[in-house]
Parts: structure tokens; sequence; C-alpha cells
């Protein structure tokens, strides 16, 4: 693409990265906006990428096209293909992975000695917050099959709304892996139409709930911190250890590595494996369970596996705003084309109920602070935006073992939920 009369000549992956940091900067400054003293943060680069697809999408197409030769029969075919979707799909991926391993080894250090005084609480409420959007789920079928014509692309349809509302990748290639094969773009549609809500109504609802409970949140991190045990109680990493670097990107991207690694195993739920249904961690699950191991541990015999926390705190924003841009303009380049009002009202119901059904269980049943029902909440979610969100509103990283404890469980149950639906309606 030619900029300035021509002066500047922008093409292929330098003009997709040129878009990146055009929606990293205008999204940062509107996530700096604060209403009452509610802000959307890095959410507000999930928003402009929402734009940026819906309106320039088409732009960014025919910059990234690969162009091939084939041979048919005696004849030989040139043509072109768009190689965008592929491209936003590593921005997107790259980024959840920096994210993730980041929040791991955030986490790791406090994550076992919570999860063991917690562990009952944190399945129970995984699984309540995932009942309650299959359950929402159910109820938002029964009220719209009336209107609908083929009730199987409506269940896919809203299998598709229930991943998109809980942002849950795995859920929603489950779902495609689940439907016949007519119905997976109706699960597609239903998750891009939902994802928007799905991000930001976690994200202002981990900032919400504080304000309107009115919080003393020094009090809240002392509880947080008291049950994740103190800084004195981590474990200490000698300096005289050996490191691949001084900042630790060596072992981070080792972490990430083997995450990727155990993320690819797929275990089979039906059929042989290849062509019927597997579950697997998923690059998410993979990077956050080795992340986990590798801060918990800190080191493996003279071996310095811990990175450097602000490695840490780069790392974890940079990986959030590129999974924001790459899933933004993805998202809304088809949120214009397929988007209906009643199925975004179905996608904001199956946000918001488990929301607060899992709020109260938290608060009432399972007697957890604040900060440590927040930060299981977005484990539960699964929403990646919302923990982002949360540690910059708690002012700690240790909400993170929360997360990190939940979202496992929901991964999990979000999954058998999306597929049990379809077979069920």
């Amino acid at each position: 693409m030619n900029l300035f009369g021509g002066v500047v000549s922008v093409t292929g992956i330098g003009f997709l990265m040129l878009c990146v940091l055009v929606i990293a900067a205008v999204g940062y400054a509107l996530g700096r906006i604060k209403i009452k003293g509610v802000s959307l943060g890095t959410a507000g680069v999930f928003i402009i990428a929402l734009l940026f697809g819906a309106l320039f999408f088409k732009y960014i197409e025919p910059q990234l096209v690969m162009k091939y030769t084939e041979t048919v029969g005696e004849e030989t075919v040139a043509g072109s293909m768009s190689y965008a979707g592929n491209a936003l799909k590593i921005v997107e991926n790259l980024g959840l992975i920096l994210f993730v391993t980041s929040v791991g080894f955030i986490a790791g250090p406090n994550f076992f000695k919570n999860l063991k005084k917690n562990f009952k609480s944190y399945i129970l409420l995984g699984v309540v917050i995932i009942l309650s959007g299959a359950l929402a789920c159910v109820a938002c079928f029964f009220i719209g099959r009336g209107a609908e014509s083929d009730p199987k692309e409506f269940v896919a349809m809203l299998v598709g709304i229930l991943s998109g509302s809980l942002t849950s990748t795995p859920a929603f290639s489950a779902a495609k892996a689940t439907v016949l094969p007519q119905y997976e773009d109706a699960v597609t549609v239903g998750h891009g139409i939902a994802y928007l809500f799905g991000v930001v109504g976690v994200v202002l609802f981990v900032q919400l709930i504080p304000k309107i409970m009115k919080a003393d949140m020094e009090h809240e991190r002392s509880l947080l911190t008291g049950a994740a045990g103190d800084e004195g109680d981590k474990k200490a990493v000698p300096d005289n250890l050996f490191s691949l670097d001084k900042f630790g990107i060596g072992a981070f991207a080792l972490a990430a590595m083997l995450g990727v690694l155990l993320g690819a195993i797929k275990i089979p739920l039906s059929g042989n494996g290849l062509s019927g249904t597997t579950f697997s961690l998923t690059t998410t699950g993979g990077a956050l369970i080795v992340s986990l191991i590798f801060g918990h541990f800190g080191r493996f015999g003279r071996f310095k596996v811990m990175p450097e926390k602000k490695t840490l705190e780069v790392f974890r924003e940079t990986g959030l705003m590129l999974f924001l841009i790459g899933a933004g303009i993805a998202g809304g380049a088809n949120f214009v084309k397929y988007f209906k009002a009643v199925y975004f009202l179905y996608g904001v119901a199956m946000t918001i109920i488990p929301m607060i059904i899992g709020f109260v269980f938290a608060k009432f049943v399972l007697k957890l602070s604040l900060l440590n029902n927040l930060g299981s909440i977005t484990g539960g979610m699964t929403s990646t935006p919302a923990l982002g969100t949360l540690i910059n509103v708690a002012g700690t990283d240790d909400v993170a073992s929360a997360y990190a404890a939940t979202y496992p469980i929901a991964l999990i149950a979000v999954v058998l939920s999306s597929q049990f639906l379809i077979l069920l309606l």
C-alpha cells in the first residue's frame, strides 16, 4: 500500500505489522479514558481491533497474497490466495503464549500452596460457572427455537455463542468438531458475535464489583496474600545459579516450547481419535501448566528457570495486546456481516449469568475473599483479558494464582459441556 502520495510504500507482512502498531497505540489511548473510575484498559485495544477489522480488513487481504502455480492435467495454472487469516492467527497465538506463560510463572511460587488450601473451592466454582453458562444456553434454545427454521443449526449457533461468551477457543474447536459439517459456519458465526461482550463484559465486571462493594483494596490485598502465602514463603533462588541469559528469556522460551508440545497431545473422547472427537489442553492449558511448574520450583538443580519479574511483566502485557489484536481484527471482519441483535443478547446472557452466579456462590458459600473470588471468576470464565485488568485493579500479581487454579477445571468443563449440548438438544 502506498502512503503519503506514494512516498512511503508498505506491503505484505510489513503492512500488517504497521496495522498492529496503529491499533495498539489508538487502543491504549482509548483504554486510558475513565468514566466514573471505570476504564477499558487493555480491552480498549480489542475494541479498536474489532472496529479496524470491520472497516479495514478488506484493505489488509490484498496486501497479504501468496502467488502459486499448479499443474492441472497438461496445463500449468497460476493463481493467488490471501494468507491474512493465517497471519492474524499467528499474531493471536503468539500473544496467547506470551501472556499465559507469563501468568504461569508469576502465579507459580504461590500456586500450589493456594491450590492445596482451596482445592475443593476452585473445582466447585469452575463447575458452577460453566454449568450456569450451559443452562443459560439451554434456556436460550427453548426461548428462541420457535423462530428458527432449522433447530440443529440453531443449536450450533447457540453453542458457538456459549464459547464466544466464555472466550473459550477450546470449546469453539470442540463444538466445530462435534456438529455436522454443514453447521460448522453457524458455530463460527455464533462465537464471533458473542466474543465482543465476552471480553468487555468480564473486564468491566472485575472493575465494577470492587467499586459497588466499596472495597478497601489494601485490606483485600492483605487477605489475598494471607491466602496465598507471603513473600517470605516463596522459594529462594540463589544468584549463583546458571541461567541462559540475564533476563530469563531463554528459560521462558523453554517453558513455552514444552507447554506448546504438552497442549498438542490429543486424548480421544470418541471414535479412533483421528476422525472422532478428541480433547487436548491446547496451547493455553499446556503453557500454563508447564510455566506454573517452572515458577513453583524456580530452578532445576543449578539451572535457574525463573525469569526476571520485569521480563514477565513486559511479556504479559505484550502478549495480551497481541492476542486481542489478532482475535479482534479477525472477529471484526465477520461481526457486521453476521450480526443479529437477538444472538448478541443471548451472548450477553451467557456472559452475565455465570459471572453473577459464580460471584455469589464464591462469596456466600465458599467464603472466598474479594480478590480471590474475582481471580477465580476470570479463570472460571476463561477470560485472559479480564485477568490482565484485574491485576491492575488489585495492584498485585497474586490474583493470578486463583485464575490459574480455576482455569483448567473450567477449560475441561466448557469443552465437555459444549459437546454434550450438541448431542442433547
